[in-house]
């Protein structure tokens, strides 16, 4: 049996934070606020995951209350998310993101973005999509406030 799930996750921009997302660290003059790195997608991600299995969102499994997740890498919380559904049998067999932002230009940073992330899902990086969009100047994201993420994930479980 396949099962997909659909994952959204939004941003502030802040001064005074890096910039991480889809595990990489991007030179900009600002970074994501949030309890964790703030790493929207990788966080879309997980509810994509999550998702799959109707297992709720990101702030179910990982409250921004608990301080166990003060500053975390989302990537940890990534892989736990991978073993939990590998342990409910699930094959996560493609996942695809769509970024959303006006800047930085995000483009030659998805190599290092599939790089890091590929390993995590346990997929090879041609079943991962990182795609980077703009929003032409609407709204929080096109004002430059924040980045917006989108993911899909399908996953493959026994029959």
């Amino acid at each position: 049996m396949y099962k997909t799930g659909f994952g959204y996750d939004i941003h502030r921009l802040e001064a005074g934070r890096r910039l991480v997302l889809g595990g990489a660290v991007i030179p900009f003059r600002e970074g994501l606020a949030g309890h964790s790195d703030g790493d929207a997608l990788v966080h879309a991600v997980i509810d994509a995951l999550l998702g799959t299995l109707g297992e709720g969102d990101i702030g179910g499994r990982f409250p921004d209350t608990d301080p166990r997740y003060k500053g975390a890498r989302s990537v940890d919380l990534l892989a736990d998310v991978v073993a939990f559904s590998r342990a409910r049998g699930a094959e996560i067999v493609n996942v695809d993101t769509v970024i959303v932002a006006e800047e930085p230009m995000m483009g030659p940073h998805v190599p290092a973005m599939k790089a890091a992330l590929a390993p995590v899902l346990g997929v090879p990086e041609t079943s991962l999509g990182i795609k980077a969009k703009t929003n032409e100047g609407l709204g929080p994201v096109g004002e430059k406030r924040a980045i917006a993420c989108f993911a899909v994930a399908l996953i493959k479980l026994p029959d």
